[in-house]
């Protein structure tokens, strides 16, 4: 029997995750009370400090508001939970970071996720709660699955769902092994994974799920299932780029490469002086070879305290390299890159893989925000013109991001998987900022940026798109036969919905 933790005194208003209407507190403290006699891990109620904890991560906008949060202790204590909320017709969510959160617990996740009885299953959500939100299902705060084991002898390693990318860096290090982690190492590595995962080594191995041996999992009957291509041969096809639709992961064996240094950083261009950058990065990328994997993130800077004086009143173009050959080799290959532009700032130098995150930089403070992702085969100066105008123009804080994919990103893995699009050339993101709900603005001109590659677009991104997706969005991120394919494994695994993901989807039938 675990703790519990209930609502105090002290409330926030209805719908901002600062505190629930009084007879939904009394019903989910009611309802945590009765779980946290099945568990061992802290169940959390609403309004309790803990709650408020568990529930918030990178992503503010849309945030969960379940019934109960269950800091999982163990895969007994997932079990008990999904078979808690699935014998009551709750939905349950799971979170450790919530970088990629589309809609949260409570939001009304979209249709497509919904399958028979999914309705009925919201309703039940909702029931006895008033407010704009009501509490609604479970999550499992994954947190204390924390935990990753290296074995150097095979290269692979262990990792438990509490586990971020850095601490799987940071095990692996010592044998001079690195995993296929993103370019934020905060991010964490299970649902990452999932969702495909394109790093800084991608282009010369290819995508996190495909280096994927086992995964164990806990499926909508409650079952603790160890999936792998023998065992659970269609599960574990669906699961590595699918994402979290069929139930909850608690650890997975991946496999780790020979890499201990990079040459790597960013190159920071004037833009505003010279609008062609971003062209002349993409003209340089086309000629590197596989072991570099490069992007491109415009921002136009304010004229304000804590920027940088040279970056003031700019449009700049951050170009982001990492070199995973010989690191002798980096400054020669990058140095026709140099001349794209004025660079107002370099931060490229040889590095321990460990410290990896600074090659992209990416900001690691809890935000509200939303991305649009396009997946195109392909970029020329005009599309790369009006997407360097759209940027310096945009009327609120807005960043236009492009990853160059192919090499291993295009190849099929040893074991096939969900993964789509491998033939994408590029990866286009746009990300704009908002404090409260995201504004009409904001979302069409994130809208107005995919159109001006639509003529190249194959498709959309699982793990490089922020926010809610519906069910015609998510059929974008797949390829047609593999999205039917997806569909019938969650018929056989969930069929009525109990798992509440980020790229809903819906079981045949």
């Amino acid at each position: 029997m675990s703790e519990i933790q209930n609502a105090g005194k002290d409330r926030g208003p209805a719908g901002t995750g600062g505190g629930t209407p009084r007879a939904a507190d009394a019903s989910a403290a009611r309802a945590a009370e009765s779980l946290a006699a099945l568990v061992a891990g802290p169940v959390h109620a609403p309004g309790s400090e803990g709650y408020e904890t568990a529930r918030t991560g990178m992503q503010l906008l849309d945030r969960h508001l379940p019934v109960a949060v269950v800091e999982a202790q163990d895969a007994g204590d997932v079990r008990a939970a999904v078979a808690w909320a699935a014998g009551r017709g709750l939905r349950v969510a799971a979170q450790l970071t919530g970088h990629g959160l589309g809609s949260g617990l409570g939001g009304g996740e979209a249709a497509a996720g919904d399958g028979e009885g999914g309705a009925e299953r919201r309703e039940k959500d909702a029931a006895g709660a008033g407010g704009d939100r009501p509490p609604a299902g479970v999550l499992v705060a994954t947190g204390r699955l924390r935990g990753v084991r290296v074995d150097p002898g095979r290269a692979t390693a262990w990792v438990g769902a509490g586990s971020t990318w850095q601490d799987v860096i940071d095990a692996a290090a010592p044998y001079g092994l690195a995993p296929l982690s993103g370019s934020a190492p905060g991010v964490g590595a299970v649902s990452y994974t999932l969702g495909g995962g394109v790093g800084l080594l991608a282009r010369r191995y290819g995508f996190a799920a495909d280096h994927v041996a086992r995964l164990d999992m806990v499926t909508a009957d409650g079952r603790l299932r160890e999936v792998t291509e023998e065992a659970e041969p269609e599960l574990f096809w669906a699961v590595r780029g699918g994402g979290g639709a069929f139930g909850v992961v608690t650890g997975m064996e991946i496999g780790l490469f020979p890499v201990a240094r990079l040459y790597g950083g960013s190159l920071y261009f004037d833009a505003t002086a010279e609008p062609g950058v971003l062209d002349a990065w993409r003209r340089w990328a086309e000629t590197t070879p596989e072991e570099l994997t490069s992007g491109a993130s415009m921002l136009a800077y304010p004229d304000f305290p804590g920027v940088p004086e040279a970056m003031r009143n700019r449009l700049v173009v951050q170009v982001s390299v990492a070199w995973s050959g010989p690191p002798g080799e980096g400054p020669a290959l990058v140095e026709p890159l140099r001349s794209a532009g004025p660079v107002l700032a370099d931060t490229l130098a040889e590095l321990p893989y460990a410290g990896s995150g600074a090659v992209f930089d990416e900001h690691d403070d809890p935000a509200g925000y939303r991305g649009r992702s396009v997946l195109v085969d392909g970029l020329d100066a005009k599309s790369l013109g009006a997407l360097t105008r759209l940027a310096g123009t945009a009327p609120s804080m807005c960043v236009v991001g492009v990853r160059h994919l192919g090499g291993a990103l295009a190849r099929e893995p040893g074991s096939a998987n969900a993964v789509g699009h491998r033939d994408a050339a590029y990866a286009l993101t746009v990300l704009t900022f908002a404090d409260g709900e995201d504004p009409g603005a904001s979302e069409a001109l994130r809208e107005r940026a995919a159109g001006l590659v639509s003529d190249r677009a194959v498709g959309r991104s699982s793990t490089l798109g922020f926010g809610p997706m519906d069910g015609a969005a998510v059929r974008e991120v797949f390829d047609p036969r593999a999205y039917a394919r997806l569909t019938r494994v969650k018929a056989e695994f969930d069929p009525d919905g109990v798992f509440h993901s980020n790229r809903p989807i819906p079981p045949c039938g």
